[in-house]
């Protein structure tokens, strides 16, 4: 037991330091640059070198007392930050994911839904140069001819760069996920929201592990989101700061994609092979793979019962 524990231990420091200590002792460090240099002096290292030793040679922090004020000081301000990084990348995930859009307030609400509109209309003009392209390949291969694949996988990747299934979301994140909704309904009339918190319960650990996995890795891309908003007021002080905060917005962008969409493409994997599974766990008749008419019982089966009327006033 007390093993147990202490490698418990050691696993909640390690996420300690690496998810709240270690980017909030960055932030602080970039914070004193920004004060040290300022815009007039915005790369000068003799100047910052200078700044630094001046403050190190301070008479509070040349002593045994002032450095472990100054250490304790430096781990709450950067725990400090990490909380708040993480606080708001839930909210920026929120955004990025845009899953309850249409409860949003109405202003907010209003620009999104045109901006849904206009995907939709980019991916239905993509989506029929990509069927054209189909037709032509299937009435070349009738006549024993094979038409050549490129333009084919061109239009292709064109409409799944605005999203993998019509829009539904201002986001290609938040449509990436959808996309797995739709079609698991399509295909094997399911709905996943009702089906996946019992499906969860009987997953093998390994597609727990690796689903596990992907959603960390998306909560940890937003909240490189979360950061650079963070870097922004420092522009006050010190410009560079804004680049900064630039390339965290590209990297974030860049690794919340891949993050998405492998979560997504797990989500969609584990239900199509576990759900039969779901079925007879609970007792409904199947054989062999899961039919259309099982997910239509299976969602019945799962989706809670609606609240009963309320009795008539008076």
């Amino acid at each position: 037991m007390g093993g147990l524990l202490s490698e418990l231990g050691k696993k909640l420091a390690e996420r300690w330091l690496s998810l709240l200590v270690l980017p909030g002792a960055l932030y602080l460090a970039v914070a004193t640059t920004a004060h040290a240099l300022g815009h007039t002096h915005p790369l000068d290292v003799s100047r910052l070198t200078g700044q630094v030793t001046a403050w190190a040679s301070a008479s509070a922090a040349r002593t045994l007392g002032g450095q472990v004020v100054l250490l304790a000081a430096v781990l709450a301000g950067s725990a400090a930050l990490g909380l708040a990084a993480q606080a708001l990348g839930a909210l920026t995930e929120r955004l990025c994911l845009a899953a309850d859009w249409p409860t949003w307030p109405s202003p907010l609400r209003r620009r999104i839904s045109s901006r849904v509109t206009a995907r939709q209309d980019r991916w239905d003009t993509a989506a029929r140069h990509w069927h054209r392209h189909r037709q032509d390949a299937a009435r070349n291969r009738t006549r024993g001819q094979r038409a050549d694949p490129a333009p084919r996988l061109s239009a292709h990747r064109a409409l799944v760069r605005i999203a993998f299934e019509r829009p539904a979301r201002p986001t290609w994140s938040g449509d990436r996920i959808h996309a797995a909704t739709v079609r698991l309904e399509r295909d094997q009339h399911l709905d996943l929201a009702t089906i996946w918190p019992h499906l969860w319960l009987i997953l093998p650990d390994a597609a727990r592990t690796e689903i596990t996995t992907a959603r960390q890795a998306l909560t940890r891309a937003t909240t490189l989101f979360a950061w650079a908003l963070l870097y922004l007021p420092l522009v006050v002080w010190w410009w560079p700061a804004a680049l900064i905060a630039a390339v965290l917005v590209l990297i974030g962008r860049t690794r919340t994609r891949s993050a998405v969409d492998t979560y997504a493409l797990l989500l969609e994997a584990a239900t199509r092979v576990h759900a039969a599974d779901l079925a007879r766990h609970l007792g409904l008749e199947i054989t062999g793979s899961l039919t259309q008419d099982v997910g239509d019982e299976l969602t019945r089966f799962l989706a809670p019962s609606s609240p009963p009327q309320p009795p008539f006033a008076g």
